[in-house]
């Protein structure tokens, strides 16, 4: 049995890591995202981001208006920023902070007139940014010969003093040279150590397992520098390969390897190493399988893996007994006749079905033979996910159970893991909402060797959306009405889904009366009818009203009130020019100052009070402009006016009795 070995910093790096998650976290954020280039150096990741909707763009001029662009931990150059800020795009810099580090190294010795020389690949992205921190002054060297020759040759013709770099991935061992061809004690060379301490350890810990090992597997993307690195180092020690994924382990010469190690670049998922490490046991395995094992099969007329017809004779509550045509009699548990644990073997087949078999394990003695119907199903249910991948069809299954890292539904047989990131779920969700529940999803990855397939409902779910999202912008109109469901409130308005596209009442628009905040109103979850007011298909917005005409107050103000109407009102604000009272909900007048009584006012608050009932008279209404006057001194002059009849009556009254 071989030993197989994983080296403890095989794998992301912080600066790749976190350029990834920023990556994936733009690409929730903005509709349009394009990065600078491959974000890493890794098929799959890329692969992944390009199916989510990223795309890889080599020039900021390929910039759509209002795309998000995203810097890649390699970094770029001075002027891409430059151009960035003039475009006016939204861009998000996933630079490694050690890289940025060495930016503003470069940029301070060229600003004060030094030269700069950069150990590393003068093709690679991030050489090529540090190079246009430079301003041109600067120059690359690859190895320790370079490095001499450089000196040699131009460095005292130069007359400037030299600051010296390195890529974050240069090869450590070279470093080392090159550190050893440099002039002793020259005040005018200063050196700064800028590989990164993740890369010395990888390259490090690389170098010392190979040393100790038959055989290395290195993991990462062929055009990844530091794997390439990795593989430098490796392979001066013992046997190494370069492999981008877990097939190419079958085509590789793994004989007379009793101790193998695996390491992997920067850009290198946990994912990917830990299916390298899994392949690679089951491979040693197979390879050490007992001789007179395989000796003994070859004897029997059938065999461990054999696809066979079998009839079914008999059936009890746990398994179906099969004749298979030999000497054997067949048993085909419940657990591989279905997934289904709520089926009986009765549900699934009846006696006199000839079903096709495949034989999972032989007893001679016994003359017993266990076989599989779902191990059948699932190569015809694989072929069907493999075409599926092929036709990007959507597929329907059940979730059958919650793992690490996020969930299987099975299809046809066939167990499709769906990462946690696919689930169509929140960040952080607890994944148990899907068990036993059945979804839609389609197939992004499928390992035909392994027979393992990775699926995602997020892309339906995002699919569905898309699709939803086109039939309203082709249907819609103003004036139509939606029943939606309200998803979230800000302090303006509320967001209404109107079945996969998102439109905003404002908050003047949600009630006809007054409110600070849309939750007086509506809150989320709530189900309302609304009607589109406005359109915006450039920039894809819709405003929404809510209010409707017939609860309109003011249409039912001028239904029941006229000028001239005495009515009773409570006043619910007081200004320095008068109060405001409500008349019905919705609806306030305003007693000017000079209408609160038939004398001089000179403070509103000594006649009346927010909470006073008081009696008013209505003196001018004006509908267009929702503006009521009402006054309180009108009334008074009209009771004056009674009194002053009343006793002019009287009078007349006593002079007539008098006569």
């Amino acid at each position: 049995m071989a030993e197989i070995t994983v080296a403890k910093s095989a794998g992301f790096c912080f600066g790749v890591d976190r350029a990834v998650k920023m990556t994936y976290n733009a690409i929730d954020k903005y509709s349009a995202v394009a990065t600078l280039g491959p974000i890493i150096h890794n098929n799959n990741v890329v692969d992944d981001m390009l199916r989510r909707g990223a795309r890889i763009i080599n020039d900021v001029s390929e910039l759509k208006p209002g795309e998000c662009a995203v810097i890649r931990s390699h970094g770029v150059s001075k002027d891409v920023y430059d151009r960035l800020e003039k475009m006016g795009n939204p861009y998000i810099d996933a630079t490694c902070p050690f890289v940025a580090k060495i930016h503003k190294i470069v940029s301070k010795h060229t600003a004060n007139g030094d030269f700069v020389l950069i150990a590393g690949d003068e093709n690679h992205p991030e050489v090529a940014a540090i190079m246009g921190h430079c301003s041109g002054n600067c120059a690359v060297f690859a190895d320790d010969e370079t490095l001499v020759n450089f000196l040699n040759t131009k460095y005292e013709k130069l007359g400037k003093r030299l600051a010296i770099v390195a890529q974050t991935t240069y090869n450590i061992l070279v470093w080392e040279k090159c550190i050893k061809a440099l002039p002793k004690d020259d005040p005018n060379i200063k050196v700064y150590d800028t590989i990164c301490h993740a890369t010395q350890v990888r390259q490090s810990d690389a170098d010392e397992l190979s040393r100790r090992s038959d055989l290395m597997i290195i993991a990462g993307g062929k055009h990844s520098s530091n794997t390439v690195k990795l593989f430098d180092v490796c392979r001066k020690n013992c046997r190494s390969y370069h492999i981008e994924t877990s097939d190419e382990l079958y085509t590789l010469d793994l004989s007379n390897a009793r101790k193998i190690g695996i390491t992997a670049g920067a850009s290198t998922p946990a994912h990917i190493i830990e299916e390298v490490k899994t392949t690679m046991t089951e491979i040693m395995n197979e390879d050490n399988m007992n001789f007179e094992e395989l000796l003994d099969q070859s004897f029997k007329k059938i065999h461990t893996g054999e696809k066979v017809k079998g009839t079914v004779v008999a059936l009890n509550n746990s398994e179906a007994i099969v004749e298979v045509g030999t000497k054997h009699t067949g048993y085909v548990a419940l657990s591989e006749l279905t997934d289904d644990p709520t089926l009986t073997p009765a549900d699934v087949v009846k006696v006199g079905d000839e079903i096709d078999l495949i034989v999972i394990k032989i007893n001679d003695q016994e003359g017993i033979v266990m076989l599989s119907k779902k191990k059948v199903d699932e190569q015809k249910g694989f072929e069907e996910i493999i075409k599926a991948k092929e036709e990007e069809t959507v597929l329907e299954g059940t979730v059958q159970s919650v793992v690490k890292g996020g969930v299987i539904v099975t299809y046809a047989g066939v167990r499709v893991f769906i990462p946690a990131s696919q689930s169509g779920l929140p960040r952080n969700a607890e994944m148990d909402v899907l068990l036993k529940t059945k979804v839609k999803f389609i197939i992004l990855e499928v390992n035909e060797n392994r027979r393992r397939a990775v699926g995602s409902i997020k892309a339906v779910q995002k699919a569905e959306r898309d699709a939803a999202k086109a039939k309203f912008w082709e249907e819609a109109v103003v004036g139509a009405t939606y029943k939606g469901e309200v998803k979230s409130l800000t302090s303006y308005g509320a967001f209404v889904d109107l079945g996969g596209i998102d439109g905003m009442v404002h908050i003047s628009e949600l009630s006809w009366k007054r409110i600070k905040h849309p939750s007086e109103v509506v809150k989320v979850g709530d189900f309302i009818e609304v009607y589109i007011k406005e359109l915006d298909k450039e920039n894809n917005r819709i405003s929404l009203g809510y209010k409707k005409t017939e609860d309109n107050p003011w249409e039912k103000f001028s239904a029941e009130y006229s000028v001239g109407d005495v009515i009773s009102v409570k006043i619910v604000s007081i200004t320095p020019f008068g109060a405001f009272a409500q008349i019905m909900d919705g609806v306030d007048g305003l007693i000017h100052i000079s209408q609160l009584a038939n004398k001089r006012v000179d403070n509103v608050k000594d006649i009346v009070s927010v909470g006073d009932v008081v009696n008013v008279k209505i003196v001018d209404i004006d509908i267009e402009n929702k503006r009521i006057s009402i006054s309180m001194r009108a009334l008074l002059e009209d009771e004056a006016e009674t009194e002053e009849a009343a006793d002019s009556d009287d009078a007349a009254d006593e002079t007539a009795d008098a006569k």
